[in-house]
């Protein structure tokens, strides 16, 4: 049997720690006095936290310091894992539990490729952290996505070949670092908005294990 590298993003694929990125950044722009709408945190989907606090200053037209900014971006992190301190397993979003148990029954690899640098706590937090042979995370890449370090990466990890590595995204950037390195990528979510992904489902629930061996076969 081809031994394949299943690479999965962790925010909106796994479990839904963006409503928690949501709260903590709506609590610093309202600190701030900038209105934060829904509509910015679209633009911070996949974004890194720099970056995320550089869309929402500027939206405020809001100058800083350096110091200002490293100390709102250490009050952020501090509000966002006080929502992640009270996650456990009920956060894992639908049959994705099920999913990694039916990969590792079949001796493939599950690998993370994410831009959290706080992955392993919360995959720890919902304990499926014993399912990854592999983990990616902030800390240990320097090129956000759409550049694919981080799935490249995660392959590297397990020695399998770029085009046998198949990657679980919901954001367009995901989907396009995952093309990128030739991988297959799967978009979880709206097809209209994930259109240049290979495959797409709304959520785990609509792809079945069936589905899974072709991608393991192929």
């Amino acid at each position: 049997m081809n031994k394949k590298a299943f690479i999965f993003d962790l925010d909106g694929v796994i479990v839904d720690t963006a409503k928690f990125h949501f709260l903590a950044w709506k609590k610093l722009a309202d600190s701030l006095n900038i209105n934060f709408t829904h509509e910015i945190n679209e633009q911070l989907k996949g974004v890194s936290r720099v970056r995320s606090l550089e869309i929402i200053l500027a939206e405020g037209n809001v100058q800083a310091t350096p110091e200002d900014k490293n100390k709102w971006l250490i009050q952020k992190n501090e509000d966002y894992l006080a929502f992640v301190h009270q996650m456990d397993a009920s956060e894992i979003l639908p049959r994705v539990e099920e999913v990694l148990q039916f990969l590792k029954i079949n001796n493939q690899f599950v690998v993370l490729g994410s831009a959290s640098k706080n992955a392993r706590p919360i995959l720890e937090k919902v304990n499926i952290l014993h399912y990854f042979d592999a983990i990616v995370d902030g800390n240990d890449v320097t090129n956000a996505k759409p550049d694919p370090e981080v799935f490249l990466q995660g392959a590297n990890k397990v020695s399998v070949a770029y085009e046998n590595s198949i990657v679980f995204e919901d954001s367009v950037a995901g989907i396009q670092a995952a093309n990128t390195a030739g991988m297959t990528s799967i978009g979880i979510g709206e097809k209209e908005v994930l259109h240049e992904s290979d495959f797409c489902f709304r959520d785990f629930t609509e792809m079945n294990n069936d589905f899974i061996m072709q991608l393991i076969n192929k």
